[in-house]
């Protein structure tokens, strides 16, 4: 099942950064992928929106690996938005 369109709308007012990079990625993969997010997709998700904005950004940029498991695949479609 995927989220509705309310949670939709604060799944986008969250993505929202103070790194500029962050948010432009974020934004876009909600864009493409967003209506593709299940619960298990939505909770890596909040796993990486609940990072510091410069440590969310190394994982994103491929600047650092990702320790936690589960965030691979989100990671991956992060990077392609």
């Amino acid at each position: 099942m995927t989220i509705g369109e309310v949670e939709m709308r604060r799944l986008r007012w969250r993505c929202r950064r103070g790194l500029l990079e962050n948010d432009l990625v974020l934004q876009r993969f909600l864009d493409r992928r967003g209506g593709d997010l299940d619960a298990p997709r939505l909770a890596a998700l909040d796993r990486l929106l609940a990072m510091d904005d410069t440590d969310l950004w190394d994982l994103v940029s491929g600047r650092a690996e990702c320790a936690e498991p589960g965030l691979q695949e989100m990671l991956t479609w992060l990077r392609e938005a």
